[in-house]
């Protein structure tokens, strides 16, 4: 497949009118959609959004290229966008951007698709190119540049293919390079074009690795590394680095790779770059720490790394159990066996057991990946170590929390004790020192940690045990508004651990209002969509309407994240209107006291509930009263 397959003329825009980067991603993707090129605006417009809050995609020198890979996407395309004024695109220059390809990558891209926009993104390194594609006026223009440069380039790539085989018989300074970006389309190929460029002007010879989508291409031997006088990785995303132990190595994101080449080759040549010292316990995808953020993104991806470990163990085991509650239920318990529900008969009881083997690992899990988001492999038996410790202490879900960060920092404190070891030592650190010191120690800090956190956890059941009347109702309310406060963000997914966290106590008392409250929460944005769209449709764009009807299963199925694009185009209406719902809808859940052991599901689980229609009431009334006020303060659409 030829880029020209993919540029086609119904998908251009010679004048675009928007001097926003807003209106410019909403004038391109209304003209994707006009193409028949995407099913739906929302589900693509959200994917160009997300990748754009990552970094943008306004490259510099008047291009921009945001990009999406997602199932709304009917066919892979490339609209050519052209600005005569320019755009404030928030480009990593700070200057108008003037040319825009937005790229419409299907769900199941294959090789083809992926090969021919790669192609794309090396052509725009080419400044003469650029100039030619700014002064085009029409459609076949646009084409014809195209044409004309993919002839050329394929040429360019024959001839530096056979250089390639003379790098070794030559003398000149050398490096290798390794590009890559969370989505593979464009940044990484054109971080290794501008590598290869500025390094053939240095008089430099460079061999350059790319981690696509179209996998791993033109791969790093060991015979390169060793030759090389140093490394340059220019990243978004986690690459194999064990490989460059002992070499000098520059780190960046992948998006200095394209806008500073010059810089990064420069300072891996220089000396002066830092040696990568790689762990030899781990010979997958190492990263190095310190470009991973601030202090608290570091902590929040760690904890979320365990928590997403953790909730497969939790769903499938609360299910487990409470379906044992329901045969039970079902099959009769005497009253004064209740006390025993769940392992009366025997086909609950073995439910239960299933269940309860799934639930075990619930801390133990959280605590290990916690740990080796923290440290890498070494960190797992210590933060598992750690978990269980929590669960048989009593300390609980907050004890298994802390337990994993304090399993982590201390596998990195031996890894820089043990640091300057004789090499010939290297391959016991991973399978001796670090699990027996990172066991002993996370041991006996457990043993401590414990006290004071099985009285917190004690405190804290006693209070979920004893959760009624006001209490409930303002705990309701409280999770269920943070649950619509930012969608999938920090702060609902502060209340959803929260609520699977009450889940391991309450296993006895039928379920957690808390979980009930958080679900609930939950639900209401993506149905508060729904109504909105049903009731005031003129209000709304006809692709909303439609999204309003793909709202109601991620509602009905508790996927929040369905209302973000709402939320993104107008938050400050937005997010109000859902919060009220609700917390409204949290809030009744309180009330009447609703216990439920599914951590997720929606209403896949309603019969899990201890009170079912009650609670799809409480959601449907929260919805109702989120998308009124959402119809009513929003402003009409400007035809």
């Amino acid at each position: 497949m030829d880029i020209k397959d993919l540029l086609i003329k119904d998908a251009m825009i010679m004048d675009l009118q928007a001097t926003t980067k807003k209106a410019a991603i909403d004038e391109m993707v209304q003209k994707m959609y006009d193409a028949g090129r995407i099913s739906t605006i929302d589900t693509y417009k959200e994917g160009i959004l997300k990748r754009e809050a990552q970094t943008s995609t306004g490259l510099g020198d008047g291009i921009a290229m945001p990009h999406a890979k997602n199932s709304a996407v009917k066919e892979a395309t490339v609209l050519f966008a052209k600005s005569k004024n320019g755009v404030d695109y928030e480009s990593l220059d700070g200057q108008p951007t003037y040319l825009f390809f937005m790229i419409a990558a299907p769900e199941g891209a294959n090789d083809t698709h992926l090969q021919a926009l790669a192609a794309l993104s090396r052509l725009l390194i080419d400044p003469d190119f650029v100039a030619k594609l700014k002064a085009a006026e029409t459609p076949d223009q646009v084409q014809a540049t195209f044409d004309a440069a993919e002839k050329a380039k394929e040429a360019e790539e024959k001839a530096e293919a056979q250089a390639e085989e003379k790098i070794k018989d030559t003398n000149r300074r050398y490096i290798v390079a390794v590009t890559a970006c969370p989505t593979g389309i464009a940044h990484t190929y054109m971080a290794e074009d501008a590598l290869k460029k500025k390094a053939k002007e240095m008089g430099v010879d460079i061999k350059v690795e790319t981690n696509g989508s179209e996998g791993i291409k033109h791969r790093l031997t060991d015979e390169d590394i060793a030759r090389a006088d140093g490394v340059i990785v220019a990243a978004d995303k986690k690459v194999e680095m064990n490989r460059f132990n002992g070499k000098e190595l520059v780190n960046r994101p992948v998006s200095d790779g394209i806008r500073k080449p010059e810089e990064l080759i420069n300072l891996a040549l220089s000396g002066d770059a830092p040696v990568y010292h790689g762990n030899s316990e781990d010979t997958s995808a190492n990263e190095e720490k310190s470009d991973n953020g601030t202090l608290g993104q570091r902590i929040y991806k760690d904890l979320m790394n365990g928590v997403s470990h953790m909730l497969p163990f939790v769903i499938g085991g609360g299910i487990m159990i409470a379906l044992s509650f329901m045969i039970d239920q079902f099959m009769g318990v005497p009253q004064s066996e209740l006390a025993n529900l769940g392992n009366y008969n025997q086909i609950a009881s073995w439910f239960n057991q299933i269940g309860g083997a799934a639930f075990g690992f619930m801390l133990p899990v959280l605590a290990g990946f916690i740990a080796s988001s923290i440290a890498d492999r070494p960190g797992l038996i210590a933060g598992f170590a750690a978990g269980a410790l929590a669960n048989a202490g009593g300390a609980g879900f907050l004890g298994a929390l802390i337990g994993g960060f304090l399993a982590g920092y201390v596998i990195i404190f031996l890894k820089k004790l043990f640091k300057n070891l004789p090499k010939s030592l290297e391959g016991i650190k991973a399978i001796l020192f670090y699990p027996f010191f990172g066991l002993m120690i996370t041991g006996f800090l457990m043993l401590l940690v414990n006290v004071p956190m099985k009285a917190i956890n004690d405190g804290l059941n006693g209070f979920l045990t004893g959760l009624s009347g006001s209490n409930a109702i303002l705990l309701g309310a409280l999770l269920g508004g943070m649950m619509a406060i930012d969608l999938g963000g920090p702060i609902n997914k502060a209340a959803y651990v929260f609520g699977t966290a009450t889940l391991a106590s309450s296993v006895a008392q039928g379920g957690s209002i808390v979980m009930a409250a958080v679900m609930a929460g939950g639900m209401v944005p993506p149905l508060a969509i729904f109504v909105a769209t049903r009731l005031f449709k003129n209000k709304f764009e006809k692709s909303q309407v439609d999204a309003g009807l793909t709202n109601i299963v991620m509602g009905l199925s508790f996927v929040t994240e369905g209302a973000i694009p709402f939320a993104a185009a107008d938050p400050i209406r937005v997010i109000p209107s859902f919060v009220v719902g609700s917390a409204l809808a949290g809030g009744l859940v309180g009330a009447v006291g609703i216990k439920l052991l599914a951590p997720h599901g929606g209403v896949f689980v309603v019969l899990l509930l201890s009170h079912p229609l009650l609670y799809l009431l409480f959601i449907a009334i929260g919805a109702i009263v989120s998308g009124v006020i959402y119809g009513l303060v929003k402003k009409p659409v400007v035809k």
